[in-house]
């Protein structure tokens, strides 16, 4: 007797008359809808949840990268004569040479840093202030490069540039002028008198995140130097590198090129906490949803069931007339698989929507809330972000489809151990 190929037309003609369900069956044709729906919904929330996560991740990176050194070389203190550690470096434009020499080194700015009191009328603010040559300064992605800046960053040297948050905490616009309070100012007979200095404002950043546009300015680096008492030295030197994911390769040359007294610090040791945290949470939500797929793939099991226990005595029938058990198992798993694919295809689409839209659908949700669905000052960023990968999306499609052929091969293997002589015994 000549054997028939697995997965026959005629097997997917049995199943999908199986689906359409009668109406006396109408118990089968509820668990496929719920079913159906079930994994689509676990389906695009694990593409959501993914999406969100990756581009939550990718935001913060690029704010972190854009806005901020890839790699701080400063040097440990020395004892001065009047007693207190001096960590400044002297030769801040030799060593920047040498650090410059390093392969993979794209730029190195010296840095003056300190933190002051800004204030402008009955407004104050505690800023750090940056002093940075305006050459520099315009080679940082996310301050000379910002959608809602104000002023001109051209005439940095004529002022100071400040970020939105110092600007909405002192009430200021380009054009006014703030005030700069530093504890350690002028030196006289009496001790040390705070210094205050008053600058125009130039220009207005927005590097993305909350706590750089609440906190930071720049002022051009001469002008810091004579502000701060800092007259031909430099606290830091700001390192930028071609590529800052593979910045700890860069550790050791860098370290070398710093001198016996130098030491770094990376983007990575800044922020390698809180990626880590962020990569346990993407495990621990990539569990959590798939869990909630399963749940969904297990009403395909439910419904199954009840279609066997329907289809008795169609089964009976089938057997007598020739049909292998595979056959029968086959025609079952059609239908269980069958419902997994479409809810997959359907959680798809509505994730990766989710993804493209998230701005549109974001705001909506902001103004159902009154806008303050999204707090920046716990969050870090302005917006909730999304990026749609093909990684993810493949991950979500893999798991989903795995787990409902798995939970389709039990009851598509009891229907083809039914006897029938039993399913037919009664009838």
């Amino acid at each position: 007797m000549a054997q028939t190929p697995p997965f026959a037309p005629f097997e997917w003609m049995i199943a999908w008359r199986y689906l359409r369900a009668r109406r006396a069956e109408g118990g089968v044709s509820v668990m496929t809808w719920i079913s159906l729906i079930g994994i689509t919904l676990a389906v695009f929330a694990l593409i959501a949840t993914l999406s969100v996560r990756s581009g939550f991740r990718a935001e913060f990176v690029d704010t972190i990268l854009g806005a901020n050194a890839h790699v701080t070389v400063y040097q440990f203190g020395e004892v001065a004569a009047n007693g207190q550690i001096d960590r400044t470096i002297t030769d801040y434009e030799a060593l920047a040479e040498q650090v410059r020499a390093v392969p993979g080194v794209t730029r190195v700015a010296p840095l003056v840093r300190q933190q002051v009191m800004a204030n402008k009328g009955q407004s104050n603010a505690g800023v750090e202030v940056f002093g940075i040559a305006a050459a520099d300064l315009k080679t940082i992605p996310r301050i000379a490069v910002s959608e809602q800046a104000q002023g001109d960053i051209n005439r940095f040297d004529e002022g100071i540039a400040i970020g939105t948050g110092v600007a909405r905490s002192l009430g200021v616009t380009v054009g006014d002028r703030i005030k700069l309070i530093s504890p350690n100012g002028v030196k006289t007979a009496f001790g040390t008198s705070p210094r205050v200095n008053a600058y125009e404002v130039v220009y207005i950043f927005s590097a993305g995140r909350y706590d750089i546009d609440r906190t930071r300015a720049y002022l051009p680096i001469l002008e810091a130097q004579s502000f701060f008492n800092r007259e031909g030295v430099a606290d830091e030197l700001e390192v930028m590198v071609e590529e800052p994911e593979q910045v700890d390769a860069m550790a050791l040359p860098l370290l070398q090129a710093a001198g016996a007294r130098g030491q770094i610090w990376t983007w990575r040791d800044a922020s390698g906490s809180f990626l880590n945290a962020l990569d346990i949470e993407d495990r621990v939500m990539f569990v959590i949803l798939s869990v909630l797929v399963l749940i969904a793939a297990m009403n395909i099991v439910s419904g199954l069931i009840m279609l066997v226990k329907n289809k008795g005595r169609d089964i009976g029938i089938l057997r007598t007339m020739g049909l292998t058990q595979g056959s029968i198992m086959r025609v079952f798993f059609i239908c269980g698989s069958f419902t997994g694919i479409i809810g997959t295809a359907m959680g798809v689409i509505l994730g990766c929507l989710f993804a493209l839209y998230v701005d549109q659908i974001f705001g909506f949700v902001n103004y159902l809330s009154g806008g303050t669905a999204w707090d920046a000052s716990v969050r870090g960023i302005y917006f909730l972000p999304a990026k749609l990968q093909l990684g993810d999306v493949l991950s979500a499609v893999a798991l989903s489809l795995g787990l409902s052929f798995i939970v389709t091969i039990f009851p598509a293997r009891r229907a083809a151990a039914m006897n029938p002589v039993e399913a037919l015994r009664y009838e």
